[in-house]
Parts: structure tokens; sequence; C-alpha cells
């Protein structure tokens, strides 16, 4: 499956305890078809401490499903599919299905 969403945009969770959200992607995860999200899916970790960190409990963001999230459209304030389109000199583009303009 080809992943459409790329670090740095801005998505809204569809699905799950964090469902309305949104957020920027920090990382993509492609062998295991999932992303990180700031400031969704958050976990508490504890962390010993070591030479450069001190130990605690920290807030950590795990990796969501592709398939739960959506590019968000600032416009709409919705979640859109993305396609692609080729442009006349040959570039290949992503696009929002919806209204066909290029992200």
């Amino acid at each position: 499956m080809k992943i459409k969403l790329k670090k740095g945009d801005e998505v809204i969770v569809l699905a799950g305890k964090n469902k309305g959200k949104t957020g920027k992607i920090v990382n993509v995860i492609p062998k295991k078809n999932k992303i990180i999200v700031s400031g969704v899916n958050i976990a508490k970790k504890h962390m010993k401490p070591n030479n450069d960190q001190a130990g605690g409990i920290v807030d950590k963001e795990m990796p969501i499903q592709i398939s739960n999230v959506a590019y968000y459209d600032k416009e709409t304030k919705k979640g859109v599919k993305i396609g692609y389109s080729f442009l006349k000199d040959g570039s290949k583009v992503r696009i929002n299905k919806k209204n066909n303009k290029e992200l």
C-alpha cells in the first residue's frame, strides 16, 4: 500500500480514543503502516535515569495506524482523501480529491 501522507502534513484522527483531534505528522513508519502525530495517542513511559537525563514518568507519542487518519483540509475543516495528478511539465503532485486543488 502506498503512503500518501508525508512528514509535516496536518492530519485529523478518524477513529479511536483521540477521534477528532488534529496534529502534524512527526514521523512515518512505512513498514508497519503507522505514523506518529504530535499531541495524539500519548502514553506514559517510565524512564530509567541515564547519564544525560533524569528518570521519571514521561509522556510519549505512540504510533497510530495510517487508516485511522486523514489529511486535514483547513478550508472545510474536515478530513479529505489525497490523490495524485501530473502537471503539464510531467511532474507528479498530490491533490485534494474533493476540490482537485494542489496540496
